[in-house]
Protein backbone atom coordinates (compact mmCIF):
# COMPACT_ATOMS: atom_id res chain seq x y z
CA UNK A 1 0.00 0.00 0.00
CA UNK A 2 1.30 3.50 -0.81
CA UNK A 3 0.14 6.88 0.44
CA UNK A 4 1.65 9.28 -2.07
CA UNK A 5 5.31 8.28 -2.20
CA UNK A 6 5.30 6.93 1.35
CA UNK A 7 5.02 3.14 1.76
CA UNK A 8 2.39 2.19 4.33
CA UNK A 9 1.14 -0.99 5.97
CA UNK A 10 -1.77 -1.88 8.21
CA UNK A 11 -1.18 -3.47 11.61
CA UNK A 12 -2.78 -6.71 10.38
CA UNK A 13 0.17 -7.23 8.01
CA UNK A 14 2.82 -7.02 10.74
CA UNK A 15 4.37 -10.09 12.35
CA UNK A 16 6.36 -10.51 15.56
CA UNK A 17 9.49 -10.77 13.37
CA UNK A 18 9.07 -7.23 11.98
CA UNK A 19 11.26 -4.43 13.35
CA UNK A 20 8.93 -1.85 14.94
CA UNK A 21 10.06 1.70 15.76
CA UNK A 22 7.76 3.61 18.14
CA UNK A 23 8.23 7.40 17.86
CA UNK A 24 5.67 8.45 20.48
CA UNK A 25 6.76 10.50 23.49
CA UNK A 26 7.88 8.97 26.81
CA UNK A 27 4.51 9.29 28.57
CA UNK A 28 2.70 7.58 25.67
CA UNK A 29 5.29 4.78 25.60
CA UNK A 30 5.07 4.25 29.38
CA UNK A 31 1.26 3.94 29.22
CA UNK A 32 1.41 1.18 26.63
CA UNK A 33 3.45 -0.08 23.70
CA UNK A 34 4.04 -3.08 21.48
CA UNK A 35 6.36 -5.65 23.03
CA UNK A 36 9.80 -5.62 21.43
CA UNK A 37 9.45 -2.22 19.74
CA UNK A 38 12.38 0.21 19.77
CA UNK A 39 11.36 3.50 21.40
CA UNK A 40 12.88 6.70 20.01
CA UNK A 41 10.60 9.71 20.63
CA UNK A 42 10.16 11.96 17.61
CA UNK A 43 11.32 14.93 19.73
CA UNK A 44 14.70 13.19 20.31
CA UNK A 45 14.85 11.33 17.02
CA UNK A 46 17.64 13.12 15.17
CA UNK A 47 19.85 13.25 18.28
CA UNK A 48 19.32 9.52 18.93
CA UNK A 49 19.38 8.39 15.28
CA UNK A 50 22.47 6.22 15.92
CA UNK A 51 20.43 4.01 18.26
CA UNK A 52 18.19 3.13 15.33
CA UNK A 53 21.04 2.38 12.94
CA UNK A 54 22.60 0.08 15.55
CA UNK A 55 19.36 -1.79 16.31
CA UNK A 56 17.67 -1.96 12.91
CA UNK A 57 18.16 -4.99 10.66
CA UNK A 58 20.82 -4.21 8.04
CA UNK A 59 18.73 -5.32 5.06
CA UNK A 60 15.23 -5.27 6.51
CA UNK A 61 12.36 -2.85 6.76
CA UNK A 62 11.78 -0.46 9.65
CA UNK A 63 8.07 -0.20 10.50
CA UNK A 64 7.42 3.19 12.09
CA UNK A 65 4.47 3.61 14.47
CA UNK A 66 3.03 6.44 16.59
CA UNK A 67 -0.43 7.00 18.08
CA UNK A 68 -2.40 7.46 14.88
CA UNK A 69 0.06 7.60 11.96
CA UNK A 70 0.97 11.29 11.57
CA UNK A 71 4.29 11.51 13.40
CA UNK A 72 5.35 8.11 12.14
CA UNK A 73 4.73 9.25 8.55
CA UNK A 74 7.11 12.17 9.09
CA UNK A 75 9.80 9.94 10.61
CA UNK A 76 9.35 7.28 7.91
CA UNK A 77 9.78 9.96 5.22
CA UNK A 78 12.97 11.16 6.94
CA UNK A 79 14.33 7.60 7.14
CA UNK A 80 13.62 7.01 3.44
CA UNK A 81 15.62 10.17 2.68
CA UNK A 82 18.49 8.62 4.70
CA UNK A 83 18.33 5.49 2.54
CA UNK A 84 16.52 3.28 5.08
CA UNK A 85 13.70 1.01 3.93
CA UNK A 86 11.00 2.54 6.16
CA UNK A 87 7.26 1.90 6.17
CA UNK A 88 4.58 3.91 8.00
CA UNK A 89 2.10 1.89 10.08
CA UNK A 90 -1.35 3.26 9.19
CA UNK A 91 -3.57 4.00 12.19
CA UNK A 92 -0.67 3.64 14.61
CA UNK A 93 -1.02 2.22 18.09
CA UNK A 94 -4.73 3.06 18.10
CA UNK A 95 -5.22 0.61 15.22
CA UNK A 96 -2.83 -1.85 16.92
CA UNK A 97 -4.93 -1.85 20.09
CA UNK A 98 -8.23 -1.94 18.17
CA UNK A 99 -7.01 -5.00 16.25
CA UNK A 100 -6.52 -6.82 19.56
CA UNK A 101 -2.74 -6.76 19.35
CA UNK A 102 -1.04 -6.95 22.76
CA UNK A 103 -0.13 -3.67 24.48
CA UNK A 104 2.26 -3.79 27.44
CA UNK A 105 3.20 -1.23 30.06
CA UNK A 106 6.74 -2.65 30.17
CA UNK A 107 6.27 -3.78 33.78
CA UNK A 108 4.47 -7.01 33.06
CA UNK A 109 1.03 -5.41 32.97
CA UNK A 110 -1.46 -4.66 30.25
CA UNK A 111 -0.88 -1.24 28.75
CA UNK A 112 -3.19 1.29 27.18
CA UNK A 113 -2.79 3.60 24.21
CA UNK A 114 -3.10 7.25 25.28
Amino acid sequence: MHTGSLPTVGVDALTSEDFLLDVREDDEWAAGHAEGALHLPMSDFVARYGELTEAAPADGKVYVICRSGGRSAQVAQYLIQQGIDAVNVVGGMQAWEAAGRPVTDGKGGTGAVV
